[in-house]
């Protein structure tokens, strides 16, 4: 009979790499938690309407990346493709957003029908960060605060650079819009596969295209920030500032978009090139108009979202997960003869005292010298033999594995006190 596998692009996670993810979770999650940015949960299949209203009919994730399918009402429903459209349904319906603030983040697993690589899946995971009912740059200023503080616990700070730009408001990039489509339209012949057709359906988006051609073109192409109302330039101005106070170092790219229709005056990433291609971190931006587009009453919202998949890779790219998070036990429990009572009782009271300490206890018997491999091939850093000598004794044998020590009796009491120094 053929195996059954997973459906490509959507892998699993094994046991040899949760440890990693767990500990950039918790990071993540006490960075916010001191921010007191408090989590919110909601489902992973939405409405399909939420999707096009809120990230647009005519982006790629739409016409091209979403699983969208009737269900058995024949209602067309969606895996959800990003987060923050989720996160306005979710408030809206549940009355947390008109006159309120609401520092909220999220994390779980997204869904896009693209070609699988590495760092892109399709399903991926992120956590989003969100901020509702604030007009003003502080708040845009504290979520990338926020981000450079996560960076630096994480020990990745030197290697990402955060990439700022300002889209101003819809009247003001439409001119722009306009004077662009202008412009590459008399170019056309010259801009690549991608470039041309969306210069029919989000000709913005050009500005992102990696072709060296059409990046040839862009550079007498008309600029965004000469169409900038003064609102929006006001606002910039403010971010900038705020981040220069608090030491947070940026780079001003004026071809700088995002892939979604929401998006409003503040934009930005963080980037790095120890990924190879796949550069960008964490991004995000202001989205004031989002609540009202999906039926709310107009909201002011700034947040940003980072790819668990990329974060780990930039982890590991530049060795910086903890010992810790590699999940091996500190102490392997081996039992020998018919003593599996006294093991399980050892562990249960070593948890009782020590509870940080990690303690696998042997289980399904075999020789002293096969329980041993088992124990050396665990990495825990000692291993705690029970016989039935020992258990008459009321003591247990100590042997270091990791390193260079004699082998010692010792009492209960005594144990405990050398597991602490573990």
């Amino acid at each position: 009979m053929k195996k059954i596998q997973a459906i490509r692009g959507m892998n699993d996670l094994l046991p040899s790499q949760s440890g990693r993810w767990q500990y950039l979770e918790g990071v993540v999650s006490d960075v916010l938690r001191r921010y007191h940015y408090q989590e919110i949960r909601f489902p992973i299949l939405e409405q399909t309407e939420l999707f096009k209203r809120s990230i647009g009919e005519v982006t790629d994730i739409v016409e091209k990346e979403m699983y969208t399918f009737l269900d058995r009402n024949d209602e067309s429903v969606t895996l959800r493709p990003e987060g923050t459209a989720c996160c306005v349904r979710a408030c809206e319906e549940n009355g947390l957003l008109y006159n309120q603030v609401q520092k909220l983040w999220y994390m779980g697993p997204m869904f896009r029908y693209e070609k699988p690589q590495k760092g892109r899946l399709r399903q991926f995971h992120q956590i989003g960060v969100e901020a509702f009912g604030m007009a003003t740059p502080d708040v845009d200023a504290e979520l990338l605060i926020l981000s450079a503080r996560l960076w630096r616990e994480l020990g990745v700070a030197d290697a990402v650079t955060l990439q700022l730009n300002s889209l101003g408001v819809p009247e003001s990039r439409a001119k722009y819009r306009e004077a662009l489509v202008d412009y590459l339209s008399a170019h056309r012949e010259n801009l690549d596969e991608d470039s041309q057709r969306r210069l029919e359906t989000n000709p913005l988006r050009v500005l992102d295209s990696k072709d060296p051609a059409t990046q040839a073109l862009l550079v007498d192409a008309p600029r965004l920030g000469d169409f900038l109302d003064d609102e929006s330039k006001d606002h910039f101005a403010q971010v900038c500032s705020l981040l220069d106070a608090a030491g947070v170092n940026y780079q001003v790219n004026e071809r700088l978009v995002r892939g979604l229709d929401y998006y409003t005056k503040t934009v930005f990433e963080w980037v790095t090139d120890k990924l190879g291609a796949q550069g960008t971190v964490c991004a995000g931006g202001r989205y004031d108009g989002l609540v009202e587009q999906l039926g709310g009453r107009s909201t002011p919202a700034v947040g940003f979202a980072m790819g668990i998949e990329r974060l780990v890779l930039l982890l590991e790219a530049l060795e910086c997960v903890p010992e810790a998070a590699t999940q091996r036990p500190d102490v392997y429990i081996v039992a020998v003869g018919d003593v599996a009572a006294a093991g399980l009782a050892l562990a249960e009271s070593l948890r009782d005292a020590l509870p940080y300490l990690a303690v696998q206890t042997h289980c399904g018997g075999g020789s002293f010298k096969s329980q041993m491999k088992k124990a050396d091939k665990s990495e825990a850093a000692i291993a705690l033999i029970l016989g039935e000598d020992e258990v008459k004794a009321g003591q247990v044998t100590v042997k270091f594995l990791r390193e260079q020590a004699d082998q010692q009796m010792l009492q209960h009491g005594a144990l405990i006190e050398l597991l602490k120094t573990l």
